[in-house]
């Protein structure tokens, strides 16, 4: 399996979770938001959402944590 890298915490885009809607689609969709608002090539971001959906819900969520900062 193919895992995207892990980044530092100066280089997470902040991604505003509390109080949105939980479904998975969703969270990518804002978690696209925030890494084009910071500035993330395409490529990096296939790469974070590939390693995101391959697996569960709670996959999902450890991944957007480990490249977010996840609030």
């Amino acid at each position: 399996m193919k895992t995207a890298t892990v980044t530092t915490k100066s280089d997470k885009p902040m991604l505003k979770l509390l109080g949105t809607d939980g479904n998975a689609f969703m969270l990518l969709g804002l978690a696209h938001r925030a890494a084009k608002k910071a500035g993330w090539t395409a490529e990096r971001w296939a790469a974070v959402r590939d390693e995101a959906m391959a697996g569960g819900y709670n996959h999902l969520l450890q991944v957007l944590m480990a490249h977010f900062d996840v609030r």
